[in-house]
C-alpha cells in the first residue's frame, strides 16, 4: 500500500517497484529521478516497520474524535536457510552446498585406498568374467544390453566362471530374445547348467524373455523400478543392469561379497542383516561418485583376500585398521 508498493506478512514484497529489508532498513525499488540511486522508504513507512506492523498511511483524524494508533504485536524473524544440489556444470557461486552425512565409519578413506592398492592388478574372476565382459560386443546395442541383463539373471548365487561358461553356450546358438523363446525348457536347462538354482532361473528366463517381447520391443527397461518387476531380477542386477547397459548409476549394486566386506570394515552404522539392508546404509553416507566403482572394488576384493571363511588378513593392507581383522 502507498507509493505502489504491496506488503506480505514477511515484509518482502514482490512486482516493482520492490522493496527489500536489509539489516533492518526498508528500501523502495523505484529509482530516484536525481542520482539513480534506491529511494528510501518515507519516514512514516520505516516507523510503522519499526512497531512491528504494516507501514500505515497516517489517516487524519475525524473532526470530534480521538485518534487511535492499532497496538500490533512484534513478530519474531526467522532466519530462513537452504541447501540445494547444484546442478551439473553449476559452479554454484553463491549457493550453499549439502551438508555431509552426520555420520561416517572411521578411517574409511584409507581403507578403500588400500583395497584399491590390493585390487591395482584386476586379475580377479570378476575383472575377466563379470558382467561387463559376458555380452558379445559385436551385437546390436539392443541384444547387448539384453545378454547383459541374461548374465545377471544367471550370476545369482553362481561363480563368475560358471556364469561366463553358461553364457558362452548360449552365445553360440545365438543370444538374442527370439532365439530364447524358441528354445525348449529342456534345452535351455542344459545349456545354463550347472549355475544356481538352474531350473528357477529356466523358467525366470522365459517370462522375463516374453515379457521384454511384448512391453518393450526386445529391449530391457531403463529404470530399476522396472527391472525389479521382472521374474528373477532383483536390486543387485537392476543397479548393475543399469550401469552396465545403459551407463547410468541408479545406485550401489550390493553382493555377498560387498555385503560381507561392508560390515567386516563397519561400513554400515549397524550391522545389516541382507544385501538390500546395506545398500541403503552405504548409500546414506558414501559420496555418489564412488558408487559405480564400489561394487567391482569390493567384490574382486571378495574373492582373492577377503574371503567368506578363513580371510587372508595377514596379508590385507587393512589388517590394522579394520575391526574384524583386530577380533581374530
Amino acid at each position: 500500500m502507498g507509493n505502489g508498493v504491496t506488503f506480505l506478512t514477511i515484509y518482502v514484497c514482490i512486482r516493482g517497484p520492490t522493496c527489500f529489508l536489509v539489516e533492518g532498513l526498508l528500501w523502495d525499488s523505484a529509482i530516484s529521478e536525481d542520482d539513480g540511486a534506491p529511494a528510501p522508504c518515507p519516514a512514516w513507512m520505516s516507523a510503522g516497520l519499526a512497531r512491528g506492523g504494516f507501514p500505515q498511511t497516517p489517516k487524519a483524524p475525524r473532526e470530534g474524535r480521538k485518534s487511535y494508533s492499532p497496538v500490533k504485536r512484534r513478530r519474531k524473524a526467522r532466519r530462513l536457510s537452504v541447501a540445494y544440489e547444484a546442478s551439473e556444470g553449476e559452479e554454484g557461486a553463491g549457493a550453499e552446498c549439502l551438508q555431509t552425512p552426520s555420520w561416517q565409519p572411521q578411517d574409511w578413506r584409507q581403507q578403500l585406498d588400500n583395497i584399491r592398492t590390493m585390487r591395482s592388478g584386476k586379475d580377479a574372476p570378476v575383472d575377466q568374467l563379470g558382467a561387463e565382459h559376458c555380452f558379445d560386443p559385436s551385437a546390436s546395442p539392443k541384444v547387448q544390453r539384453y545378454q547383459v541383463l541374461l548374465s545377471l539373471m544367471l550370476s545369482s548365487q553362481t561363480k563368475d566362471q560358471v556364469t561366463a561358461g553358461a553364457m558362452q553356450r548360449l552365445r553360440a546358438r545365438g543370444l538374442t530374445v527370439d532365439s530364447i523363446l524358441q528354445t525348449d525348457d529342456s534345452t535351455l536347462g542344459t545349456l545354463i547348467y550347472p549355475v544356481g538354482f538352474w531350473r528357477s532361473k529356466v523358467k525366470y528366463i522365459k517370462q522375463t524373455t516374453a515379457i521384454l517381447q511384448q512391453r518393450y520391443g526386445g529391449d530391457i527397461p531403463a529404470s530399476v523400478a522396472e527391472l525389479v518387476a521382472l521374474p528373477g531380477v532383483g536390486p543387485k542386477m537392476a543397479h548393475l543392469a543399469m550401469a552396465v547397459a545403459w551407463g547410468t548409476v541408479s545406485g550401489i549394486a550390493v553382493d555377498t561379497h560387498v555385503h560381507r566386506i561392508a560390515n567386516r570394515l563397519r561400513w554400515t552404522k549397524e550391522a545389516t542383516r541382507s544385501p538390500e539392508e546395506t545398500r541403503r546404509a552405504l548409500e546414506e553416507w558414501l559420496p555418489r561418485e564412488l558408487w559405480r566403482e564400489i561394487n567391482g572394488l569390493l567384490v574382486g576384493f571378495g574373492q582373492q583376500t577377503c574371503l567368506p571363511v578363513r580371510p587372508r588378513c595377514q596379508a590385507c593392507l587393512n589388517r590394522a585398521l579394520c575391526p574384524a581383522a583386530r577380533g581374530l
